[in-house]
Formats: C-alpha cells, sequence, structure tokens
C-alpha cells in the first residue's frame, strides 16, 4: 500500500517536471505534427529518461557522476544551445509535406533518432538536477526512512509521470493534426524554428555571462 504512495509522488514530481512548455514540448509538437503521435510520444519520452537519469543521480547522491556534470556545466550547456540552434534551423528550412508522406514508413531508426535527440538536449540542462535536489530536500519524498526500495519506487513514479504526460501531449495535439492545412504546418515549421534557434542561442550566451547582466536595470 506504502508503495503505491511512492509512486504517486514520483508520478506528480514527473508531471510538475515535464508539463511547462519548454523547448522541449515545442520539439515534442513539431514532431507530433510533422510525424504523428507515436514519433511525438517516442521523443517525449526520450526527455522523460533523462529527467530520470539526473533524477536517479540527485536520489543516490552520485558524488563522481554530479562532479563530472558540474564539472562540464557550461560545455554542456554550450553543446545545448549549439544542437538547439541546428534543431532549429533544421525545422525551420524543412519540408512538413514531404515529412507527412514519410509518416506512413516511419522507421524504427527514425524513432530511435527522435529518442536521442531530446535525450541528448535535455541531459545538456544540467539545471534540472538542481531541481530534482532541491523537490526530494524539501518535499520529504522519501519519508522519514528512506531506503533503496523506497528510491526504487519514487523513480518509477517520475518516469511514469513524464511519461503520461507525453502520451497525454502527443495524442492531444494528433487529434487537431488533421485539421492543419500546408500553409498553416508550414507557418508552425517556422515559427517552431525560430523560436528554438532564439532559445539556442540565449542558452549559449548564458554559459558566457550571466543572464542578469543581459536584463533592463541590472
Amino acid at each position: 500500500m506504502y508503495d503505491v504512495v511512492y509512486i504517486f509522488r514520483g508520478i506528480v514530481i514527473g508531471l510538475m517536471v515535464s508539463v511547462p512548455l519548454g523547448p522541449m514540448g515545442v520539439l515534442i509538437i513539431q514532431k507530433t505534427l510533422q510525424k504523428g503521435a507515436l514519433a511525438g510520444f517516442v521523443a517525449g519520452m526520450g526527455a522523460a529518461f533523462a529527467d530520470l537519469f539526473y533524477a536517479t543521480v540527485a536520489a543516490f547522491g552520485l558524488g563522481v557522476v554530479l562532479n563530472a556534470i558540474q564539472s562540464h556545466e557550461l560545455i554542456l550547456q554550450i553543446i545545448g544551445g549549439i544542437f538547439l540552434v541546428i534543431v532549429g534551423a533544421t525545422i525551420y528550412f524543412g519540408n512538413p509535406l514531404k515529412q507527412i508522406r514519410m509518416k506512413k514508413r516511419v522507421s524504427k531508426k527514425g524513432l530511435l533518432g527522435d529518442f536521442l535527440t531530446l535525450f541528448f538536449l535535455t541531459v545538456s540542462n544540467p539545471v534540472a538536477i538542481v531541481v530534482f535536489m532541491a523537490v526530494f530536500a524539501g518535499a520529504s519524498v522519501f519519508g522519514d526512512t528512506p531506503s533503496l526500495r523506497v528510491e526504487m519506487f519514487v523513480l518509477l513514479g517520475i518516469l511514469l509521470g513524464g511519461g503520461l504526460w507525453w502520451y497525454t501531449l502527443s495524442t492531444l495535439v494528433n487529434l487537431f493534426r488533421k485539421k492543419f492545412r500546408l500553409r498553416v504546418l508550414i507557418r508552425i515549421n517556422r515559427v517552431s524554428g525560430i523560436a528554438i534557434t532564439l532559445i539556442g542561442v540565449l542558452v549559449i550566451l548564458s554559459a558566457f555571462a550571466p543572464v542578469r547582466s543581459m536584463l533592463p536595470g541590472a
């Protein structure tokens, strides 16, 4: 009975981390519109597994991994920003009609590529581990007597919560997918591409200068 409680806590955390629609959410929506619900869900699971990785590091206090992430935080941020710029440019100049036609023959290799793209983009944002550490420390997620069993159930819940959100999002977007005309899809591609590219540029710039120094009145 108590195991269900810990899984539920993990689901809530997984939803809390996944629901805010950042660049990953935009990418998953775009992939769903272009390739269908399966591609969007698989891509979303890439982000969910990346969150699970950081949650695991935070839960078990894996010092070697944590130190490596902190030591290379700047490099990871720059790589993630460059990756976002490349992905944004690819989406902007992509041909939605060609991708829609290819949707009927989506390959396992294509789905794996979508999964890995979102996984590495999410992993390149080390801020996620800080979020999990703060939640685990402040919310007594593991109860009064943490154990390996309890931590595993919470981590399972986090993966389920992320998966639940990405399944819901990709399914809802796919329901309206057929109502979009080609012209609308092209505009969505352009807007998504520009937004993701700009986010990538900001991520790169913030790696070299504090964001606050770029704000008015700072």
